[in-house]
């Protein structure tokens, strides 16, 4: 458990000091991704983007448990 708590923190550190360059990703406007905008209802759901982020941590979390 402190092993993962470590790596976590260890994460967030590395994805702050990324984000100026993260942030001009595409994530968020891909295709697929549901925007419903009527009057002053705004429904935003990143369909195509949470599966992308969820392969990339599936696969992160296959690596470490692999080695």
């Amino acid at each position: 458990m402190q092993r993962a708590l470590i790596v976590i923190g260890i994460v967030l550190i590395i994805v702050r000091l990324a984000w100026p360059w993260l942030g001009k990703l595409p994530l968020g406007r891909l295709p697929g991704d549901v925007l419903i905008d009527r009057g002053n209802f705004k429904l935003y759901f990143p369909i195509t983007t949470l599966l992308l982020i969820s392969a990339l941590i599936s696969v992160v979390l296959w690596l470490f448990r692999k080695g």
